[in-house]
């Protein structure tokens, strides 16, 4: 059982078995207010069984992505659980995937999974398919564009657009259940931030009077 947790756009929680079903979800679109509702989140679908953590690494804006793994970390930690690493848009992309394939909408192709990354800019992935272990395949890595510049670099490598408002925490968790249980690891060890953090620690030393 997955406890699967993902705070790159808004904030989502859910615990999933490895099957696919999900045995409790919760989540806040609040863009902001990951700190104050991520242990609230947690609280209502902790369920026994759980057996790993899944943690979105983004990408995401700094402050609000480490708040999602920070979490996913502590959790393990308190209970001696492996953490399983999952890039955000890889979500998405399984999201999108399984829903058309159990609707019997047609085949998306290639699609570019697309989030606001502010500042005018989009992070964005491209994905086609499915693999044998039923994860979607990345035909790029996350890459950050000007919002102008969006449009273009999506159609030179032949893909659609498809915008997402949020990340599902059930995809996050069955995609890790799906990596796990083919013994593959799909997600970096540290965040996919989009940028730098504003605030850096300054090259000279501040002279402290006694």
């Amino acid at each position: 059982m997955f406890l699967g947790i993902d705070t790159s756009l808004a904030t989502a929680v859910a615990v999933v078995e490895a099957d696919g079903y999900v045995v409790a979800e919760a989540s806040s679109a609040d863009p902001l207010g990951h700190a104050e509702v991520i242990g609230d989140l947690l609280a209502q679908v902790d369920a026994a069984g759980i057996t790993h953590v899944a943690s979105g690494m983004g990408p995401g804006p700094f402050t609000g992505l480490r708040v999602g793994i920070a979490a996913a970390r502590a959790f393990a930690l308190g209970r001696d659980l492996p953490v399983v690493p999952v890039v955000s848009h890889d979500a998405v992309a399984l999201g999108r995937l399984l829903d058309a394939a159990v609707t019997g909408a047609p085949d998306p192709g290639r699609f570019a999974v697309v989030t606001d990354a502010r500042r005018r800019e989009f992070a964005f992935t491209v994905y086609e398919g499915l693999d044998d272990d039923g994860l979607p395949v990345r035909v790029t890595e996350p890459a950050l564009t000007p919002r102008d510049d969006l449009d273009a670099r999506v159609a030179d490598l032949g893909a659609a657009r498809h915008d997402a408002a949020s990340v599902p925490a059930a995809m996050i968790a069955l995609a890790a259940a799906r990596a796990v249980a083919a013994g593959r690891s799909i997600g970096p060890p540290e965040p996919l931030y989009l940028r730098s953090p504003d605030v850096t620690l300054g090259h000279t030393p501040k002279k402290v009077r006694t």
